[in-house]
C-alpha cells in the first residue's frame, strides 16, 4: 500500500487508525516516523515519505514518534492473510526465529536460500530479516523498560540483544532516548518486580466483537491447560525457552494481557502467539465491508461487526484436539483432551488459578498406547497416525508452513476428512479463506438465512465471500445465540467448561 501515495495521504490526513500497521509515515523535516493516526498536526505532503515497515523507516534514518508510538501499532493484516514467502517469513520473524536460529535458520524453515529470502523481503518491505528482527527487539525492549522494574542488562538480553552496548545504541537510535530516559518518561505506571510477570496492552483495529472470540475459547477449554476466571481467558504456553501462563481480558480499546514467563527471552514470541490466538491483526473493515455485500449475511454483520476467528497458540496441539473432537460433543472433546493432559502433559505452577499442565507435545504423545483411548478404533488410528506424522515432520503446521502443502499432507492421512482439514486450516494455520460447508452449524445457519444448504451449492455461493470465508463461518455460527461458543462468559468465577474435574472421571 505504501506505493499508493494518494491513498496514503488520504489516510494520514483523516488520521485513520484502520491503516495503522499497513504503512508508516516518515517526515523529512523532523526525522521521525509515525503511524497514520498520529494525533499531531500533520506535515505538508511534500515532506512525507511512506514506508511498508517500521524497520524500513528505521533503516532510512528515522526515529519513532514519541507521541503515537508507531512501533506499538497493530501488525499488518497482510501477514495473516497471505501464504507466500514474505508473509510466512514475517510470521516466523514475529515468532522469534531469527533471534533464536539466525537468518539461515529462517531460510531453512521456509525452504529457500538465505539470498532468496533477503531479496524478497527487501523488495517488498524495504528491509532484510536482520533489520526486521532488530525492529522487533527494539519494541520488546521498550515494553520491558516501561512495564517492568528489571535491570537494563537483564532487559537487553531478554529482548534478544547480543550485548548491553547494542541495546543502548539501538534504543537511542530508534527512540531518541536512552533506556533510562525511556523508563522515566513512562512515569509511575504499573510495574512488577517479579521476574517474568508483565502487564501489557495488545492493540487491535476496531471494531472487535469479543463474544464469539472469548466464548469459543472458554467453551472448548481443556481442563488444566485453559480456563475462564474472573472475566479473563487464561492458558499455559509452551515456548522455546520454557513454559508460560497468559491471562487475556477484553477491553473496549485493547486486550489486557498478563504474561508470566519462565524466561523473558520468550516475550516477543509469546506476544506474537497471543495476537495470533485472538486474530488481533485482522482488518475488520475490509472483512465486514465485503461480507455485507451478501444480503443474507449483511444483517448478521451489522448486528455484531468485528468478529474474529479464534485461532491457536500451537498448531500441533490444535490438530490433535480437532481429531479428538471429530463427531463428538464439545464436552466429550474436552474430556478426551483432559485425559491426555493428565496422562502426558508437563506440570506447571499457577498460583493465580487452576492451570496445572502444558498440553502434551506430539513427541510426548508419540508413544501413546491407543488401547487406552476411550474412543472408537478408527478414531484411535486417525489420532495416532496424525501424531506420528507431526512428530516425524511429515506434516508441518508451524507459523511458517505453506497452507496448500499442509492441506495436502493432512488430507493424505487416513481418517482426516475435509471438515477436519479445513478447521485445522482455519484455526491452526490461520487461513482466512478456510471454509466448512459440511459443518452442521454452518448448514443450519444457511437454511435459516435462505442460503443453499447442500455443501456443493453452499461452496459455490461462498465464492462471493472470498478471501474471508473463515469470517463468514463465524457469522453463520453466531445465528445459534444459545450456544456457549457465541456468549462471552460471566465476569466472575471460573466458566463451567473450565472447572477442574477429579482425575478419575
Amino acid at each position: 500500500m505504501h506505493t499508493d501515495t494518494d491513498r496514503c495521504l488520504r489516510a494520514a490526513q483523516a488520521k485513520d487508525a484502520r491503516f495503522d500497521g499497513w504503512f508508516f509515515i516518515a517526515v523529512v523535516t523532523t526525522g521521525i516516523y509515525c503511524r497514520p493516526s498520529c494525533p499531531v498536526v500533520g506535515p505538508k505532503p511534500e515532506n512525507m515519505r511512506f514506508y511498508p515497515s517500521a524497520a524500513a523507516a528505521q533503516q532510512a534514518g528515522f526515529r519513532a514518534c514519541k507521541r503515537c508510538r508507531p512501533d506499538a501499532s497493530p501488525g499488518s493484516p497482510e501477514w495473516n492473510e497471505r501464504a507466500d514467502l514474505v508473509a510466512r517469513a514475517m510470521r516466523l520473524i514475529a515468532d522469534g526465529v531469527v533471534d533464536r536460529d539466525g537468518v539461515p535458520g529462517l531460510a531453512a524453515r521456509l525452504g529457500y536460500s538465505t539470498r532468496q529470502v533477503e531479496r524478497q523481503l527487501l523488495a517488498e518491505l524495504g528491509a532484510g530479516p536482520l533489520a526486521l528482527a532488530r525492529a522487533q527487539r527494539a519494541q520488546t525492549a521498550r515494553l520491558l523498560i516501561e512495564t517492568s522494574a528489571l535491570p537494563m542488562a537483564d532487559i537487553a538480553f531478554a529482548a534478544g540483544f547480543a550485548s548491553v552496548r547494542a541495546f543502548n545504541e539501538t534504543v537511542r537510535e530508534i527512540f531518541a532516548l536512552s533506556p533510562t530516559e525511556l523508563r522515566q518518561r513512562a512515569g509511575r505506571g504499573p510495574r512488577t518486580s517479579v521476574p517474568g510477570a508483565l502487564t501489557l496492552r495488545l492493540p487491535f483495529r476496531a471494531p472487535l466483537c469479543p463474544d464469539n472470540l472469548f466464548g469459543h475459547l472458554a467453551a472448548t477449554a481443556v481442563p488444566g491447560v485453559e480456563e475462564w476466571r474472573d472475566g479473563a481467558y487464561r492458558r499455559t504456553l509452551r515456548l522455546p525457552y520454557g513454559p508460560g501462563v497468559v491471562t487475556l481480558s477484553p477491553r473496549p480499546d485493547h486486550i489486557a494481557c498478563q504474561l508470566s514467563l519462565a524466561d523473558l527471552r520468550d516475550l516477543a514470541g509469546a506476544i506474537s502467539r497471543c495476537r495470533r490466538l485472538l486474530d488481533l491483526d485482522a482488518d475488520p473493515a475490509a472483512v465486514d465491508d465485503l461480507l455485507r455485500t451478501d444480503l443474507q449475511l449483511a444483517p448478521l454483520v451489522d448486528k455484531a461487526p468485528g468478529r474474529r476467528v479464534p485461532r491457536a497458540v500451537d498448531a500441533d496441539e490444535f490438530a490433535v484436539r480437532a481429531v479428538l473432537g471429530q463427531q463428538v460433543s464439545t464436552a466429550a472433546a474436552r474430556t478426551h483432551a483432559g485425559r491426555l493432559v493428565t496422562a502426558h502433559g508437563e506440570p506447571v505452577e499457577d498460583p493465580a488459578g487452576g492451570l496445572t499442565h502444558l498440553f502434551p507435545s506430539v513427541q510426548a504423545l508419540a508413544g501413546l498406547d491407543p488401547e487406552k483411548l476411550a474412543m472408537p478404533r478408527t478414531r484411535r488410528a486417525t489420532l495416532t497416525g496424525l501424531i506420528g506424522a507431526l512428530a516425524e515432520g511429515r506434516v508441518a503446521l508451524g507459523v511458517g508452513s505453506d497452507w496448500d502443502e499442509a492441506r495436502a499432507s493432512l488430507g493424505a492421512l487416513p481418517g482426516l476428512g475435509p471438515w477436519t482439514v479445513e478447521v485445522i486450516a482455519m484455526r491452526a494455520l490461520g487461513d482466512p479463506d478456510a471454509f466448512l460447508p459440511t459443518d452442521l452449524g454452518v448448514r443450519r445457519a444457511a437454511t435459516e438465512l435462505g442460503l443453499p444448504a447442500a455443501p456443493g451449492a453452499l461452496t459455490r455461493h461462498s465464492t462471493h465471500w472470498r478471501p474471508w470465508r473463515a469470517y463468514a463461518v463465524q457469522y453463520l455460527w453466531a445465528t445459534d445465540a444459545a450456544h456457549a461458543i457465541n456468549r462471552l462468559p460471566a465476569a466472575t468465577g471460573p466458566h463451567p467448561a473450565t472447572k477442574r474435574r477429579p482425575a478419575h472421571r
